[in-house]
């Protein structure tokens, strides 16, 4: 694949045709004067990042990027980067866990566009020999779509019986340094879980089998594969996938995992192998690199990532048990108020971040703390992205009887829908 440096304007201009209903109604409203975008609601969203650190983040940002008007950039703070006292920095490097998923959809489109993968043939047909068992015939599309019927190897690292959290950590995960090959083994000792396609249920091993088709039908590291086929060509000077290397390079955000014990100090969590997770959440990175990323993504052809067919494949996003979540071929999307976003959540030890954009690449929102095995921390996150995009909630309405049923999605006992997005399968690890 030629390696195109983004260029914003043009992908900001052409990303509308990939999504159709979202950018024939953008183009309309810019047509007529109107913005395209609404005003971020800072208020909200400080107040969503102060929520996120009462509930015992040390700290939290959010970075909003309107690519039709900077004067609505916004960079938030709030809290410190470490316990040492060093204020949040929003232009530092972090632990992205799951965001990673995104890249290495990204890394499968390009080889299902060269024809070297067919994602609806079995994926162990593009594999190291014997990875999956013979009659495993789930697709690359089903095990991207995480609809595969593949067991969470993750489930077997963190939560054996009578063992914190932050006692796995240590025995586990900090310093292992496993063999992708061998998480998998581990998911498959549990057999298929359902027949392929038949639900939905988020598994970290199936984009562990995505790295390694990749290395398969490449030949080289999967390291390498990223950094020449995305991180290179968007010029992504702050991202790097360096498992099993335990630093993060250049300045960053210092992570801490909560302990099940509450009463016990947050525990440092930034040096760690992320082996265990490998292509399924091993990325470090910045907001400004999301950014650019998730811009040349939802850019299609023009963002030089992907085709406008393969983002409109990933894009096909199929609900999931949670409400407003639905799930692509490693994108996410989220349903708020004034439309839908995509993109992913990504939850790795002493990290959480939340990065999406609008369909027509408009606006990005890249959210963050520096704490992790925190629900309420998770909650409080989820919490900046509406404001983010969507503004300001209308103003309360006292509700009449004929009026209540004629709202859909609204609070009980008023007019104005339901905001709240809940927090993400993949908040546990």
């Amino acid at each position: 694949m030629a390696k195109i440096r983004l260029l914003r304007p043009l992908a900001v201009a052409a990303a509308g045709v990939v999504l159709l209903a979202t950018g024939a109604a953008n183009a309309a409203a810019a047509d007529q004067g109107t913005p395209s975008a609404p005003v971020p609601d800072t208020a909200a969203v400080l107040a969503a990042l102060r929520t996120t650190v009462n509930a015992g983040a040390p700290g939290a940002f959010a970075v909003i990027r309107d690519h039709g008007d900077a004067n609505l950039d916004q960079s938030l703070t709030v809290g410190k980067a470490d316990l040492d006292g060093t204020p949040m920095n929003a232009g530092w490097r972090f632990r992205v866990g799951s965001n990673s998923k995104m890249f290495a959809s990204v890394l499968v489109m390009q080889l299902a566009e060269q024809g070297l993968i067919d994602l609806d043939k079995p994926l162990r047909d593009y594999l190291p020999a014997g990875t999956l068992p013979d009659g495993w015939t789930m697709t690359g599309r089903q095990v991207m779509e995480h609809r595969a019927g593949i067991y969470d190897h993750t489930n077997d690292l963190l939560e054996q019986a009578g063992e914190e959290t932050t006692a796995a950590f240590e025995a586990r995960i900090r310093t292992n340094v496993y063999d992708p090959r061998d998480l998998v083994a581990m998911s498959v000792k549990h057999g298929i879980q359902y027949p392929p396609g038949t639900k939905y249920s988020y598994s970290n091993t199936d984009f562990v089998l995505m790295g390694l088709a990749v290395e398969n039908l490449t030949g080289r590291p999967y390291a390498d594969v990223l950094k020449d086929r995305i991180l290179d060509p968007l010029g992504l000077r702050h991202t790097s996938f360096v498992v099993p290397d335990d630093e993060i390079r250049g300045a960053h955000v210092t992570g801490y995992l909560t302990n099940d014990d509450r009463t016990k100090p947050l525990l440092d969590s930034t040096q760690q192998t992320a082996s265990w997770l490998w292509a399924a959440g091993g990325v470090t990175s910045s907001a400004e690199d999301l950014d650019t990323f998730l811009t040349a993504l939802v850019a299609g052809s023009a963002g030089g990532l992907v085709s406008d067919d393969s983002l409109k494949q990933m894009s096909a996003a199929l609900p999931t048990p949670t409400a407003k979540i639905s799930y692509g071929l490693g994108l996410r999307r989220i349903s708020l108020s004034c439309g839908d976003v995509y993109g992913h959540g990504g939850i790795v030890q002493g990290y959480q971040t939340q990065s999406f954009a609008a369909p027509d690449g408009h606006r990005t929102v890249v959210v963050f703390a520096n704490a992790s095995n925190n629900g309420a921390v998770t909650q409080g996150l989820m919490g900046a992205l509406e404001p983010a995009f969507c503004g300001k909630k209308p103003a309360a309405v006292a509700p009449r009887t004929n009026l209540r049923s004629a709202v859909p999605g609204a609070v009980p006992g008023s007019t104005v829908p339901d905001t709240t997005i809940p927090a993400v399968e993949d908040s546990r690890i």
